[in-house]
């Protein structure tokens, strides 16, 4: 039976919200069941390694005043500024699924150990998708270290189902929290969606995160679809071109299935020139196979699509876990 009322969010109809679900206005419907097992059925799923560990092992400082990100795995980055420590996307376990024992398995440790973290100021989830929200993750840095957590509406009720002494703050698109020291965590779009089971699609937010800071802008996209670029036009309009952009570059084929909601490198690029970003750093690759593409592809047609482009390989660089960016 349909579920009639949502059990996460009870709010106004708006825009993207029709009082059950919310939406991303203008974009595709959702994808069936029916196209879930042709995209099984027609098969092109690559063998990954089943280890595939980064060179790279951070240990970072317990604050810095200027700006340091380093990429943990797949989209959890620990951005330090203004004496701020910030993560995004916190997953540490083992498994990006519901069940410990099946799912998609990462393929090398975080980037950074959990016992090594510095003293965690605010942990802002983008969605409610198991590959970016680990309640595992978020009990044992609220046992730790009492941070705020910041999340799209709805996604308060399934923390708070685990751990209900957490206070989520949570925001709709175009709102804006305080986070201190001249950081403020803007609430921006995405073309994207949201589930934890069969029956609760679309009834918890998802957003991409702008965070204004004394060092300069930067913007953290969880997951997206390019679609006809206008959400990332509209960041450069609002905030100007960040200094930052984190942007995924993997989990993208087949593109019949994938391209509503992840980007490939190539429209990664065209965001970037959208954006009109300084720095762009990829994620969202090379931990978890979640889709058809090799391990080193999206790496290797981000590479390929910068030089199409006649943009420095070095503007936008696809992190391995535990690789470190300053500035």
């Amino acid at each position: 039976m349909a579920l009639k009322r949502n059990p996460y969010y009870q709010g106004p109809v708006s825009d993207h919200f029709d009082g059950l679900r919310f939406f991303a206005p203008g974009r595709p419907g959702d994808k069936t069941l029916k196209d879930l097992l042709r995209w099984r059925r027609e098969g092109g799923r690559k063998v990954w390694p089943t280890s595939f560990p980064s060179p790279f092992q951070d240990k970072p400082p317990v604050s810095v005043a200027g700006l340091r990100v380093t990429l943990i795995g797949h989209a959890s980055f620990l951005i330090q500024v203004a004496g701020l420590n910030l993560l995004t996307d916190p997953v540490f376990s083992e498994r990006a699924s519901p069940l410990p024992f099946m799912g998609p398995k990462r393929v090398n440790p975080p980037g950074i150990a959990f016992d090594d973290l510095p003293p965690i100021h605010a942990v802002l989830i983008t969605h409610n998708h198991y590959d970016h929200l680990d309640l595992a993750a978020v009990g044992r840095l609220w046992r730790r270290d009492r941070p705020r957590f910041i999340a799209p509406l709805g996604n308060d009720a399934i923390i708070r189902a685990k751990y209900p002494k957490i206070a989520v703050e949570t925001g709709d698109w175009g709102a804006s929290i305080e986070l201190g020291n001249g950081v403020t965590a803007h609430f921006e779009p995405s073309n994207h969606w949201s589930a934890r089971g069969v029956r609760d699609r679309r009834m918890a937010l998802w957003c991409a995160y702008v965070l204004t800071t004394p060092r300069g802008t930067l913007y953290h996209v969880g997951d997206t679809g390019f679609s006809d670029g206008a959400i990332f036009a509209r960041i450069r309009e609002r905030f100007g071109p960040p200094r930052l952009a984190h942007l995924p570059i993997g989990a993208y084929e087949p593109r019949w299935f994938m391209q509503p909601q992840h980007m490939s490198p190539e429209e990664a690029v065209r965001a970037f020139q959208l954006l009109g970003v300084e720095q762009a750093l990829g994620h969202h690759w090379g931990t978890f196979q979640l889709t058809n593409e090799a391990i080193e592809e999206p790496p290797q047609a981000l590479a390929a699509a910068l030089e199409a482009a006649g943009i420095p390989q070095e503007h936008f660089r696809p992190l391995r876990p535990g690789e470190v960016w300053e500035g």
